[in-house]
């Protein structure tokens, strides 16, 4: 079982790869995500597929008998999963907000919206010329 988790890691990863290069920030989101699975799918398999008891100490005992599931792991990848879904809400609303605002979700396109640079007074530092896109 862990083979086959493994091998679902590394196509999530793959995935992720692919659409974290492209342009599209909605795509470029995406990605994040399907990565951000893909670590919890890894801490999940490094912490070991124990099919066991639930970690509870029985009554009497003062130590934990084995095989028992590791709760570290499942801790870890449940504050990954809400700190993960606060992060896609923010994105999702700043992307939807960007492309009502510049009406595209061209990576390269943003450069377009932003002002130009203009020397600094006193002189000394000169701006750096932006090639114009839209004539592409």
């Amino acid at each position: 079982m862990e083979i086959v988790l493994a091998f679902t890691v590394g196509a999530l990863v793959a995935g992720s790869v692919y659409l974290l290069l492209s342009r599209n920030l909605l795509r470029l989101l995406f990605g994040v995500i399907l990565l951000s699975n893909a670590v919890n799918l890894s801490i999940f398999l490094v912490g070991g597929l124990t099919f066991g008891a639930p970690p509870l100490i029985a009554e009497g005992r003062s130590v934990l008998e084995a095989p028992y599931a590791n709760p570290l792991p499942q801790a870890l990848i449940l504050t990954a999963i809400v700190i993960g879904f606060g992060l896609l809400a923010f994105s999702l609303v700043l992307v939807y907000r960007g492309h009502q605002e510049i009406g595209t979700l061209d990576g390269d396109a943003l450069r377009l919206a932003e002002p130009p640079e203009t020397p600094a007074a006193g002189g000394g530092a000169t701006a750096i010329p932006t090639q114009d896109r839209s004539a592409a």
